[in-house]
């Protein structure tokens, strides 16, 4: 026996909004014009949904595990077991008082579930995603850079249009020359007809007498494109630029795709990016920091700067320059790495041993 609450995801007591929702989700969802739909799953959740969204049936169902109605149960014998006035209840915009054609109703239905009905000629090109590596140094300064990648690129032979327009047209015998059709569809609600565009014309109504022989008809050929892109400063690692329009090109003039460009930043043999902040480490001499001498730090940016370390200061906590990170705002972040004398002379090691005793007073 088909578990219903659990076809739609719902606890048994559920309230009618709830089980409403759930059935819009997993409709939308396996709806079988929709792109990885699934019809099977589709059908299981509108039967679950007629069924629990019915006060008296969903009693029935509660206590004897099915209903009493001849062909209720599995609610898909044409357009029977559905109630078309409840598709507004359902948050579907369908005003049947001023549709003439079946087919607006069933266009206006899937709409109703994300599925808008488009007639289009013509393919439109499919976006492309490159893969970009830069330095970090790069991603500091920013960049603008040339990318070069293999893709469909319009045909220059017949500029795109893929035929020959000097050898004229005849009228498409398929749609006789109206450019659309219309074609029958078998749906759980009955069989419905719509008006689609022709597949031999392509909507023209027109077939070319002489297709391009370079592109076959197709208005592209594969080639290579170059795009310039732009790298701004303080970019971060795995950021996508989008360049409109120069994916892969749409057949017979129809749009072209979009390039979608990931920024990959390379490791850095001195720098450790953290979100904004640049972290580094340094050695420095025990000696220098306890005279007050400054310490001379290389930032990314190539420029030197110089540090004075604070008496006092906690010398296991970093260093915090502000603005030598990454643009606009980032910091540098300097571990310091101490560094002591080898050997001490009798000279120096009294020198030392006096400084510890004056630590000792204050």
């Amino acid at each position: 026996m088909k578990d219903y609450y659990k076809i739609l995801g719902v606890e048994r007591g559920a309230s009618t909004e709830d089980i409403k929702k759930a059935y819009r989700k997993l409709a939308h969802k396996y709806h079988p014009d929709k792109s990885g739909g699934d019809e099977s799953k589709f059908k299981e959740v509108n039967e679950a949904y007629q069924i629990l969204s019915n006060a008296e049936k969903r009693k029935q169902y509660d206590r004897f595990g099915h209903v009493f109605e001849g062909g209720a149960q599995s609610g898909f014998g044409g357009a029977q077991g559905f109630d078309f006035s409840n598709m507004g209840n359902m948050g579907f915009d369908v005003n049947f008082g001023e549709m003439g054609d079946i087919g607006n109703i069933f266009d206006a239905f899937f709409e109703g579930l994300g599925v808008k009905q488009k007639r289009r000629a013509y393919q439109r090109g499919s976006d492309l995603e490159l893969v970009e590596e830069i330095t970090l140094e790069e991603a500091y300064k920013g960049k603008q850079n040339t990318v070069e990648f293999k893709t469909f690129e319009r045909c220059k032979t017949c500029n795109s249009i893929g035929y020959d327009t000097k050898a004229g047209f005849t009228t498409c015998a398929t749609c006789a020359g109206r450019g659309e059709i219309k074609e029958m569809r078998n749906t759980f609600f009955g069989s419905f007809s719509q008006v689609v565009a022709c597949n031999k014309c392509h909507g023209t109504g027109q077939i070319p007498n002489k297709t391009c022989e370079t592109c076959k008809g197709h208005g592209r050929v594969e080639g290579k494109k170059t795009a310039t892109l732009e790298v701004r400063p303080g970019i971060e690692n795995g950021q996508i630029i989008k360049i409109k329009g120069m994916g892969e090109v749409g057949e017979r003039g129809s749009e072209a795709g979009d390039l979608y460009v990931r920024i990959k930043i390379k490791p850095h043999p001195k720098f450790e990016r953290r979100g904004a902040d640049l972290y580094t480490r340094i050695e420095a001499n025990i000696v220098d920091i306890l005279i007050g001498k400054e310490i001379e730090i290389l930032t990314l940016s190539g420029r030197k700067i110089k540090i004075a370390i604070a008496p006092g200061h906690n010398l296991k906590e970093p260093i915090v320059v502000g603005k030598e990170g990454m643009p606009p705002h980032g910091n540098l972040v300097v571990d310091l790495e101490i560094k002591t004398p080898r050997k001490l002379n009798a000279e120096a090691r009294k020198l030392l041993e006096n400084l510890r005793k004056e630590l000792k007073e204050e």
